[in-house]
């Protein structure tokens, strides 16, 4: 415990520990709203939106994210796009997170029945009404458990932001390493905070499970 509460430790740690949240929670929002978007394109009647959604996820699910991250800090500012290191890490974080959440939302409309679709477009709805209010409701039940492993990878891929400028929970070790703490100790207080971030996220998405199933 003597790690945490000497020369100002807690308060170093408490920084980075609410800005991994900040960070992962707007990536996480980000990255939902691409994935979406996404998996409208893969699943669309249009055949240049399926060519671009299969391209998206065929280039950021392949591509290291330390890669991804070093575009948007150092090439984005060459084409005119000067945005902060954090905002940079966003970007980084979304694209890469989208294209697994684009991915798990298509398996989940793969598993809804081709007459749900079918019986609304004889009701007369085109094709975003029929994604939108039919098909992702009941897709959305499916793919709760999978999306939940994707956004409690989140907060752990958001540790590399700390090579790239931004202050958040991994980044503390530096600092406390050259103030001459013991490494182990350290890593501990590191990974315990990760497991904490991790259990919430586990446990927001359980519940969101238990009321689906109840829902059923």
């Amino acid at each position: 415990m003597g790690l945490l509460f000497e020369d100002g430790n807690f308060h170093l740690f408490a920084q980075g520990f609410l800005r991994t949240i900040e960070l992962s929670a707007l990536s996480a929002l980000f990255a939902l709203l691409l994935g979406i978007l996404l998996a409208a394109f893969r699943v669309s009647p249009v055949p240049v939106l399926r060519a671009f959604g299969t391209g998206w996820v065929t280039v950021f699910r392949n591509t290291p994210l330390t890669l991804l991250f070093f575009a948007a800090t150092f090439v984005l500012p060459r084409l005119d796009l000067h945005i902060s290191s954090f905002t940079a890490a966003v970007v980084a974080l979304s694209a890469y997170t989208g294209s697994f959440v684009c991915e798990v939302l298509r398996s989940g409309i793969n598993t809804v029945p081709l007459g749900q679709a079918e019986a609304a477009r004889s009701l007369g709805m085109n094709f975003g009404q029929t994604l939108g209010l039919v098909v992702l409701p009941q897709a959305a039940r499916a793919v709760i458990a999978p999306m939940g492993s994707v956004f409690i990878a989140l907060p752990r891929n958001s540790a590399i932001a700390g090579a790239f400028n931004v202050p958040e929970l991994f980044s503390v070790q530096k600092t406390l390493t050259e103030k001459g703490h013991d490494i182990f100790a350290i890593f501990f207080w590191l990974a315990l905070a990760y497991l904490v971030i991790s259990f919430a996220v586990g446990a927001v998405f359980g519940t969101l499970e238990r009321r689906a199933a109840v829902a059923r």
